[in-house]
């Protein structure tokens, strides 16, 4: 097989490296928490990964909808809150509801990464419409069911299906973090084990 055949393939089935990947934070604010099916489960898988992200050194990226009415990020979803609206995971403020407005495109795009991870909310509005903003522009995404939600169920079971359709990866938190380091010769792969551990004890209300 030549190499162009090689990474066509490659790129077909969705495999991720830390090289080549961004996660994408949307929306998980104060404001929307109470009133998100299985909030709690979002809001862990959200700090699962932001973890992950931060151990394996790829960049995260966090936007809030309207801030003056929906509040901050919930600092819940960063084992360190400082990290929130640092270098690290800088915040972009939308009203848009895809995260892809210009200031925060131009941004992902200075990042040069060409797989994205997502998670937050509201799974059939603001997340949707950034998964398919940037399966347009000829990305991959992959949509972390466990980090994901709506304020009813039945938005949230349409909108994963509606995402994959279109041609978006759906996986876990787990599933992801264990692609991202390819085997357990990985430099980082006791930190991340342990924040799999850590993230096992905490209960994933999606199972039930």
């Amino acid at each position: 097989m030549s190499s162009s055949l090689a990474t066509t393939a490659s790129r077909a089935v969705g495999k991720l490296s830390p090289s080549n990947t961004a996660l994408l934070v949307c929306d998980v604010q104060e404001r929307f928490r109470p009133l998100i099916h299985k909030m709690e489960t979002v809001v862990n898988t959200t700090k699962f990964m932001t973890s992950v992200a931060k151990e394996l050194k790829f960049p995260i990226v966090v936007t809030q909808q309207y801030t003056k009415v929906f509040g901050p990020t919930i600092t819940d979803a960063f084992e360190d809150s400082n990290d929130i609206g640092s270098t690290l995971a800088p915040i972009f403020e939308k009203k848009k509801f895809s995260m892809c407005t210009e200031e925060c495109t131009q941004h992902i795009s200075s990042l040069n990464k060409t797989s994205f991870l997502l998670v937050g909310i509201e799974a059939h509005v603001c997340l949707q419409q950034t998964a398919l903003d940037l399966l347009e522009k000829g990305h991959e995404v992959h949509i972390i069911a466990d980090g994901v939600s709506s304020q009813q169920k039945y938005d949230r079971e349409i909108a994963l299906r509606r995402m994959e359709t279109s041609g978006a990866y759906v996986t876990t938190a787990q599933s992801a973090a264990f692609m991202l380091l390819g085997g357990a010769d990985h430099s980082n792969f006791k930190a991340v084990s342990k924040l799999v551990k850590d993230h096992l004890v905490l209960k994933n209300e999606f199972n039930e």
